[in-house]
C-alpha cells in the first residue's frame, strides 16, 4: 500500500490511542474527586470503554485496509509503529 495510506492509518492510530488516553485520565480525576457525580462517573466509565472496544475495532479494520485488502490477515504486520 502508499506511503501516504499507511501514514494516514498511523495518524488515526495515534489520535484514537491519545483520545482513549485523554478519556481514560479524564475518569481517573472523576474517581478520585470527592465531589464528582457518581452518575456521571459512571456514565463515563461506560463510555470510555466502549470508545476503546469501538476504536480498537475501527482500528483492525482500518489496518486490513490500510494494508489493501489483502487475502489472508497473516499478511499483515502485528506492529505498524514506526
Amino acid at each position: 500500500m502508499t506511503d501516504h495510506i499507511m501514514q494516514a492509518y498511523l495518524n488515526v492510530e495515534r489520535a484514537m490511542e491519545n483520545y482513549n488516553d485523554v478519556l481514560n485520565e479524564y475518569v481517573s480525576t472523576l474517581h478520585t474527586n470527592e465531589n464528582a457525580d457518581s452518575t456521571k462517573l459512571e456514565r463515563m466509565k461506560a463510555g470510555t470503554r466502549a470508545m476503546r472496544d469501538s476504536s480498537g475495532i475501527y482500528l483492525s479494520y482500518a489496518k486490513f485496509v490500510a494494508y489493501g485488502m489483502p487475502e489472508s490477515e497473516d499478511l499483515i504486520e502485528d506492529d505498524l509503529q514506526a
